[in-house]
């Protein structure tokens, strides 16, 4: 199962710049060649969402108008411009400050190269888009309006990557805000990192966030139909090697893990929930501690799925399920377990009791166990057992309540295979070298104050959550091969002021 593709349906608009002072034959120049750039962005297949152009924008009216009609567009998920012409910027203020979307500058132009023989006055009022987007780069810094900047001629591959990422990044700026997080009961209790503000999160990230008593959970447990669990034990059958006792001796065990990923799911869709957290202190009459169902929330639903009741993490894990949809690779809850430090082979195993996703990739098939778990004090549970897929420029990403707002902190990690066997370790993990190195990163996350539930993602990398905390208005930062710990310390400083001295948020 995969889960609903979440660009169907979406957009990202494309207007261009110029004004009425060249005349008509330019101005049907410009749109003709506009189209030509759309269109090739179009079938660059590197973009997963459509682009629609829109009518060559020549006056402060039109421009507002453009942006007020993307702001309430609920298919328009992010807005390029591009300055074809010179574009005067005093004519887009109105706009820009009725834009409610994300934001692309596109610094591109129709020609790849001068044509040095022929170049005349009438090719230089047509083509000055290097005159243009400067203007137009200027008044939207002044605004203070964030944007993704991306530069080049548009039949270069590293353009159509580059706004494909952005796009990712929009979809899952998209999926924040229509984003319902549903908590079984309450947050581990005695845990820092899993409190936060839920009414801050849902001004800066629109995600809402409550909780639902876990016997209505119970209710929708018992409801479930017997074909709905023979569905998804077939599936199970597909997908993963299943341990012989669960389709003998032990196979209602099977049934009720079955039972409670069903009820599950038909709960979050009746509520129209995208993220949900459940809670080992807090059960209530559940059989078991949910284990290969949250598991499989990321890659068969597209849902965010955190422990403990971290909120924070299912809110990254769902983002980072719809911003990496159709690339190989996932999105999944992981948590700092065990480093290892043995000298030229330091690296750290992430892990988590029951939850981590197979979406961020396997080595083999994953298997269906059945282990005992020395908390929760209920039966024992059913869980996919696997190691992580080595991947190079995958990403950690964590949330972070920092007093009064909130910090995304990401590492850049390898992840790699372990060094032995793990045979007897019944649950999920993965195995990643951290740039620059353990020790550096350990301490600069330590020292950004960084949770220990993640969001790995091995689908999507570093530019489409540097493209998301810039939509968000979120300060993100960076542990990565280039990272001193005396300089990271500098720049959280540095960013401190900054977010005091934003009267923006």
């Amino acid at each position: 199962m995969t889960f609903d593709n979440p660009f169907e349906g979406k957009e990202i608009w494309f207007g261009v710049g110029s004004q009425d002072l060249y005349g008509e034959e330019t101005l049907r120049q410009v749109a003709a060649q506009s189209v030509g750039i759309v269109d090739a962005l179009n079938a660059s297949g590197a973009i997963p969402v459509r682009l629609v152009l829109k009518t060559t924008l020549k006056s402060s009216d039109a421009v507002k108008r453009f942006m007020v009609e993307a702001t309430a567009s609920e298919a328009c998920i992010g807005v390029i411009t591009w300055m074809h012409t010179f574009s005067p910027a005093k004519m887009w203020i109105r706009g820009l400050e009725a834009l409610g979307k994300p934001l692309l500058q596109l610094n591109t132009q129709h020609h790849l190269e001068i044509p040095w023989q022929s170049i005349d006055m009438d090719f230089m009022n047509l083509n000055q888009a290097a005159h243009g987007d400067r203007e137009f780069g200027y008044i939207v810094t002044r605004l203070g309006i964030p944007r993704k900047i991306v530069v080049g001629h548009y039949t270069d591959p590293d353009v159509a990557a580059r706004i494909g990422t952005w796009a990712r990044a929009c979809a899952g700026w998209d999926a924040s805000n229509s984003m319902k997080v549903m908590r079984w009961g309450d947050n581990m209790r005695n845990v820092a990192v899993t409190e936060g503000d839920k009414t801050e999160a849902e001004r800066v990230f629109g995600a809402s966030v409550n909780t639902w008593a876990v016997n209505e959970l119970v209710t929708f447990v018992d409801d479930v139909k017997d074909d709905q669990i023979e569905a998804l034990i077939k599936e199970y059958r597909e997908s993963y090697d299943i341990a012989p006792e669960l389709l003998a001796d032990r196979r209602e065990e099977l049934v009720t893990a079955a039972r409670e990923e069903a009820g599950m799911v038909n709960m979050m869709k009746a509520y129209g929930a995208t993220a949900a957290t459940d809670n080992f202190e807090d059960l209530g009459t559940l059989s078991q501690l949910p284990g290969v169902g949250p598991q499989r929330f990321p890659e068969a639903y597209g849902w965010g799925f955190s422990a403990e009741g971290d909120w924070k993490t299912a809110v990254l894990v769902r983002i980072g399920a719809v911003m990496g949809y159709g690339l190989e690779g996932g999105a999944s809850l992981m948590e700092d377990y065990s480093y290892n430090f043995v000298p030229g082979h330091e690296m750290n195993m992430g892990s988590h009791m029951l939850e981590v996703s197979p979406a961020v990739g396997t080595i083999g098939r994953p298997t269906l166990e059945i282990h005992p778990l020395g908390i929760g004090g209920k039966a024992d549970p059913v869980r996919l057992v696997f190691t992580a897929a080595p991947k190079r420029d995958a990403v950690v990403v964590s949330m972070s309540d920092v007093r009064e707002r909130f910090r995304l902190l990401m590492n850049v990690v390898d992840v790699v295979e372990p060094e032995g066997s793990l045979e007897n370790l019944p649950c999920a993990r993965a195995l990643w070298k951290p740039r620059p190195t353990l020790k550096t990163s350990a301490e600069c996350w330590l020292r950004a104050g960084g949770s220990h539930h993640t969001c790995m993602t091995t689908s999507v990398g570093r530019e489409a959550w540097e493209d998301f905390a810039r939509i968000a208005g979120v300060e993100l930062a960076v542990i990565d091969e280039h990272t001193e710990p005396r300089e990271f310390e500098r720049d959280l400083e540095i960013s401190e002021m900054v977010h005091r001295l934003d009267n923006r948020h």
